[in-house]
Order: structure tokens, then C-alpha cells, then sequence
């Protein structure tokens, strides 16, 4: 194998001539050119890129940016105004702290750090984001580590060893690869690499950099890389969402407490499955009209789906009844709007 010296050359190079279009990035030749990137986009993709697809985080950046264009829009924004345009994204978590990290950094003038060390102190922003927001932004030689990075670190160095045990060394090797000129483009040069050739399966090698460098390749086992632990399988949650819909047609929302599941957002009231839930919330002839099936990150989510319509006058115990003008399904976590459509098919129109 040749040295890290030459790897990252070639790497760049490959880059400089196939580097995606990506709504948040800073083009190798605009960096040339001495454009620099937004470190408030850059910022604002890696928390929206955690855990979620390059394809399912486009559009929400396009709607994030053109309603906040900058740190301090953000920062002012209304907590239930961000939490609603962020439903379908998951992992609601983050909404949450990017909130928290906007305004933290509005209160220093809306200027991020310059330094890992410096993105750490922020809410919100791991190791990982640091560490990518210094390198793309700022240019530090940090070491940045996805999952395509450590894909294209198993199969280049042929690490046996299963993930996520592997971790430190992939960690390593790719801090080993990462040059002092340009660690931007060396970073998302890896995770380009890494997501259109250096694929999960059937990777392109024929027209891959590091082809005549990659280990695995050479022993023929680079679909195999990188190993797993097997996962222990998910438990099965069930529980029931009641939903009321007034003659007016009003639906009966509660914001779900700020920690916790889906925290902080717009929700039907619930039991039984989140510990957050209670009784149902008001007397009502209530039917069953069929289950809705979620998946969580650490479990599978099972919901009987009972559904009233509600005469004008009805008081809930729980939540508060949003006129039709005002209710936006679009704003409700994915596993509401999956109950929201079986409920619409089943309760008669006002």
C-alpha cells in the first residue's frame, strides 16, 4: 500500500472531478476560488444528516433555509414553528438541541467556533459534528468518521475485527489518511467515496481510487467488510392513541412532554407504550377501527387506533382541540400521521 500522502492525493483528485452536488456544500472548485463555506449550513446538514439519508434531508434543508437563512433566524424562531417543520425527520432529539445550540450561538454574536475544542462547548454538538464542522468549515485536519467512513477504512485496511469494536482502529486509520492541506475535501471526499462507490453492496472497485491499495479487495473480501456484531432483535411496545375529531372538524392534539419520545411535539393523546400517557381524554363512543405499526430506533411500536367524532361542546381532560384552518398533519411526527391517515378513512366528515 502506498503511503497516506499519496492516498489523499489521489482521493482528492477523484474528488475535485466527482464530488456530489449537494445543497449544503461548498464546491472544490468554489474552495479554490477562496469561497468559503456557511458554517451555519454546514452545521445545520450534520445534525439533519445524523441517523438519515442524504435523499430524505434535501428537502428539509431547502425549507430550513429558505424560512431561517442564518444562525440568528433561527435562534428567534418559536419552538412549536421548528418542531413542526422538522416532523418526518426522527430522532425529534435533535430539533430540540439545534435550538438549543442556535441560540447558544447567537449569544456569542452568531459566530460558530473555529476549533473542534471550541464546537464541543456548544449544545447539542458530539465528537462527530464537531469534528465535521471543523474540517468542512474551517479546514482543521480533524478526524471526521460516518458510517461510509468507516466502510471504505475496513475494506482499505482490511479490518476484521466487527464494528462496534473496530471503531478505535477505523478511527485511526482514517486519522492516519487525513492531510494537513485541505481536510475538508479530504472528509467529504471519504464519505462521497463511500456512499457512491465504496457501496454496502456491490461496490464499484473497477473505477474506485484506492483500487490498487485496498486490502480487502485484494483478498476478495470486500463485500463482507465491515463485520457486525449481531444485534439483540428489537422488543415489541403497544399501547393506544385516541383520536377525537369535533363536529367542526377540530382534532384533539396535545404537545408531548419536552423529554422523552417524539419530545416536545404535537401528538393524539396516548397510553401504554411511552410511559407518558394517561386515561383516555374525554368520554366519548370510542371505536377501534385497526392498528398502526412504527419502528423506533430501539424497538417496534404496535398502536390500537381509536377514533370519536365529538359534539361542538366537548371538553377533553386532555390536550386542546385545533381548528381544521390551523391543524397541519404535515407537522406531526410520522407515527401521528400514519394514525392521523387510518383515522381520516374512518370518521365520518363533518
Amino acid at each position: 500500500m502506498r503511503d497516506a500522502g499519496q492516498l489523499s492525493a489521489d482521493l482528492l483528485a477523484w474528488y475535485d472531478a466527482n464530488a456530489r452536488v449537494l445543497p449544503w456544500r461548498t464546491s472544490p472548485e468554489d474552495r479554490r476560488s477562496g469561497i468559503r463555506p456557511d458554517p451555519y449550513r454546514v452545521w445545520l446538514s450534520e445534525v439533519m444528516l445524523q441517523q438519515t439519508t442524504v435523499a430524505a434531508v434535501k428537502d428539509y434543508f431547502h425549507r430550513f433555509t429558505r424560512r431561517w437563512p442564518d444562525v440568528q433566524a433561527l435562534a428567534a424562531a418559536p419552538d412549536a414553528e421548528v418542531m413542526a417543520e422538522w416532523a418526518g425527520l426522527g430522532y425529534y432529539a435533535r430539533a430540540r438541541n439545534l435550538l438549543a445550540c442556535a441560540r447558544a450561538v447567537a449569544a456569542r454574536g452568531g459566530q460558530f467556533p473555529d476549533s473542534r475544542e471550541g464546537l464541543l462547548s456548544l449544545p447539542g454538538i458530539g465528537p462527530y459534528t464537531a469534528a465535521a464542522i471543523a474540517a468542512i468549515a474551517w479546514d482543521e485536519p480533524a478526524t471526521v468518521v460516518d458510517g461510509n467512513v468507516e466502510r471504505v477504512m475496513a475494506r482499505l485496511f482490511r479490518i476484521e475485527t466487527p464494528l462496534p469494536a473496530a471503531k478505535p482502529e477505523m478511527t485511526a486509520r482514517a486519522a492516519d489518511l487525513t492531510p494537513q492541506l485541505r481536510p475538508g475535501d479530504h472528509a467529504q471526499a471519504v464519505m462521497d467515496l463511500g456512499a457512491t462507490i465504496c457501496t454496502p453492496r456491490n461496490p464499484a472497485c473497477g473505477i474506485c481510487p484506492w483500487m490498487g491499495d485496498c486490502a480487502a479487495r485484494a483478498a476478495g473480501v470486500q463485500a463482507e467488510l465491515p463485520r457486525r456484531t449481531p444485534k439483540a432483535a428489537k422488543p415489541v411496545r403497544q399501547g393506544r392513541l385516541w383520536l377525537a375529531r369535533r363536529t367542526d372538524g377540530a382534532w384533539l392534539v396535545e404537545t408531548r412532554p419536552d423529554r422523552g419520545l417524539l419530545g416536545g411535539m404535537p401528538g393524539f393523546p396516548g397510553d401504554g407504550w411511552d410511559g407518558a400517557g394517561g386515561p383516555e381524554p374525554l368520554a366519548a363512543p370510542w371505536q377501534d377501527i385497526g392498528e398502526v405499526r412504527h419502528t423506533f430506533t430501539h424497538f417496534h411500536l404496535i398502536l390500537r387506533i381509536l377514533v370519536a367524532d365529538v359534539p361542538q361542546e366537548a371538553a377533553p381532560d386532555r390536550g386542546a382541540f385545533l381548528p381544521r384552518a390551523t391543524f397541519r398533519p404535515s407537522s406531526l411526527p410520522t407515527v401521528m400521521r400514519k394514525a392521523h391517515d387510518l383515522a381520516t378513512r374512518a370518521v365520518s366528515s363533518p
